[in-house]
């Protein structure tokens, strides 16, 4: 969830960790700080409480000299955010400085000891702590550093990513990781860390991914060393990222999510490029075809994932029942580690992330491939750990997503479900050819009617206006966009901080219905054939009770239209499809809503978008 960053090289240090910090705003941070070691081997910290602007502000006049340091944005875990607890942290002698990704478990404990060995402590941190325990050890074993982090993580249960500078040493920087992102980048005789490649593609598009339990060690002007927690070398691959830096930065708009709210055309064209043929409208996708006997023998899929990818999973639960009839169970993956799960060998657990690094997502892959079962991956970041773990899978090749608030993760990995159902219905034999080509027919033209939607941006503009007021907002939706109602509440709450629910329609009637008055607004997905007069009858209740619809609709809906107070038409596709596009205009009313209201729409409070802690 924090961010960071570490530079080694022939360069002035500081601008590029600057630089880094900024390209990892997107995550969420409530502090940044720097650590450098200068010429003459001095050691200097300087953080602050805020934005990476106000780091800036307070490095003026600083001494920022150096060519090697490490940086860093704090999410708050451990300590309220102020500037004693940001990091990097000094160990207590000042010889040493930490920056932390992650939870130290047993801090406490490790806290307790330290204290009876002499050690204070100036933060409410458990990265203090580590910190003073790597000076420690090393301090009693007479070690050097490497060895020293190597010790004290031997003796740390959690999750980490660190980077470790010391005084007196502007020739190495160690680096280590578990549980949390961490990679390498590789330069002419410089070295780059960072918890998300694309905060230095600016300099190298060369990475090394640190696996769990890595430590890696980088001295200047010698190779890349990596070893494990036993001290035996690890072996390691070289990943070339192509990453265009336009696709991180604003181009023209706003804020980054409005930005890549429209750039979902583009983005599901490059999802499905390679795996649809235009020609004959089949549908290829190499995880199923290279794994065609595990997903014929399934007898249970099960989702695992977190937020907006538990939604997405929502409707490709829908799309495997339907198209390859397979029981599907879709599991909040930080209550499915706990629940001491029922997992078989011939069950396919699919994780769906957008990061590739959501830690509950990954310890829910560790307990399925102990359990033996099948484990298949859906993200969108290359390289990265769920990429890794899962024993095959599917990118769903959206690009970059900055804005905290997800959107064309979320197309995009309903896009690949919807291939994903494809490609096994025909391999079990269990869809229609008809149907089969219907839906991949649709697939092929589902960026052109997602153009169609954004045309109507300034129009969702103009309602959003009339809602600034609301405390409270109330999605209903019937099959498969009841996910999609879930995933406008959270767009919304996420955002401009009003209270919405997303609810099944029908189940409005069993309690919710009470909240229903003029001062409610109610958005209803009533883009369903299957469900239409039902969606129809689920209006006129709220109708009859004063309630006002805001009503997303299929164009020619004449029905809806003249009971709903506002409407938003949207082109027809397959009822398996609409979603990708329902979801559309309530990503905009989400947007505008919140811009109306002065609120941080890319960075909004308390919210991380690499969530890699529990």
């Amino acid at each position: 969830m924090c961010g960071i960053v570490g530079y080694m090289g022939d360069r002035k240090a500081c601008p590029i960790l600057i630089k880094g910090l900024h390209r990892l705003e997107y995550r969420g941070y409530d502090s940044a700080g720097v650590a450098m070691v200068n010429a003459d081997g001095n050691l200097n910290v300087f953080k602050c409480r805020g934005k990476v602007d106000d780091l800036e502000e307070y490095l003026k006049g600083k001494d920022d000299s150096g060519t090697i340091g490490i940086a860093h944005t704090r999410w708050a875990t451990h300590g309220v955010p102020d500037n004693v607890n940001a990091h990097p942290h000094y160990s207590e002698s000042e010889n040493i400085a930490l920056i932390h990704n992650g939870i130290i478990e047993n801090y406490r404990v490790l806290k307790d000891a330290l204290i009876q060995k002499g050690f204070n402590f100036k933060s409410e941190t458990d990265s203090e702590v580590l910190c003073n325990l790597i000076e420690y050890i090393r301090n009693e074993e007479k070690c050097e550093l490497a060895e020293a982090v190597r010790l004290a993580l031997n003796k740390v249960v959690g999750a980490y990513a660190i980077a470790v500078l010391e005084k007196g040493n502007n020739d190495q920087i160690v680096a280590a990781r578990q549980s949390s992102p961490m990679c390498i980048g590789l330069g002419e005789d410089e070295f780059f860390i960072s918890s998300d490649a694309a905060s230095i593609i600016d300099y190298t598009n060369e990475f090394v991914y640190v696996n769990d339990g890595e430590i890696a060690i980088l001295r200047r002007h010698e190779p890349l060393k990596i070893i494990n927690l036993e001290n035996k070398d690890a072996e390691f691959n070289i990943t070339n990222l192509d990453l265009s830096i336009s696709q991180l930065e604003k181009g023209g708009y706003p804020h980054f999510m409005l930005k890549e709210i429209f750039e979902q055309p583009d983005t599901l064209v490059d999802c499905i490029r390679g795996r649809v043929s235009p020609e004959t409208a089949q549908v290829i996708l190499s995880g199923v075809l290279d794994n065609r006997e595990k997903f014929i023998a399934a007898k249970r899929i099960i989702f695992v994932s977190c937020g907006t990818s538990w939604h997405a999973s929502l409707i490709g639960e829908h799309l495997i029942e339907d198209l390859c009839r397979i029981p599907v169970e879709v599991e909040y993956a930080s209550e499915f580690r706990y629940r001491n799960p029922i997992i078989h060998s011939d069950d396919v657990v699919i994780a769906v992330s957008q990061s590739g690094e959501t830690a509950d997502t990954l310890a829910a892959i560790r307990i399925a491939k102990e359990a033996g079962a099948f484990v298949y991956g859906i993200c969108n970041v290359v390289g990265s750990s769920i990429a890794r773990e899962t024993h095959s899978g599917s990118y769903i090749h959206v690009g970059p997503e900055i804005g905290v608030a997800s959107t064309k993760a979320f197309t995009g990995q309903v896009t690949v479900m919807a291939m994903l159902a494809l490609a096994i219905g025909k391999e079990r034999g269990t869809i229609d050819q008809d149907v089969y080509e219907k839906i991949a027919k649709d697939l092929l033209v589902l960026p052109e009617k997602m153009t169609e939607v954004l045309r109507q941006d300034s129009n969702i503009s103009d309602l959003a206006k009339t809602f600034t007021y609301a405390h409270n907002f109330m999605y209903l939706g019937r099959g498969y966009n009841y996910a999609v109602a879930l995933e406008g509440a959270l767009k919304l709450k996420e955002i401009s901080y009003i209270h919405a629910e997303g609810l099944p329609a029908a189940e409005m009637k069993h309690g919710p219905i009470a909240l229903i008055d003029i001062e409610l607004p109610v958005v209803v997905i009533a883009t369903s054939e299957k469900t239409h007069e039902k969606t129809i009858s689920n209006i006129q209740e709220i109708k009859a009770r004063g309630g006002r619809i805001i009503a997303i609709i299929r164009e020619g809906d004449t029905q809806i239209k003249k009971l709903a107070d506002w409407v938003i038409e949207i082109p027809a596709l397959c009822d398996y499809l609409m979603p990708v596009i329902a979801v559309i205009p309530l990503q905009l009313l989400a947007y505008y809503v919140a811009v109306y209201k002065g609120r941080n729409v890319d960075q909004p409070r308390n919210l991380a978008k690499s969530v890699t802690v529990e």
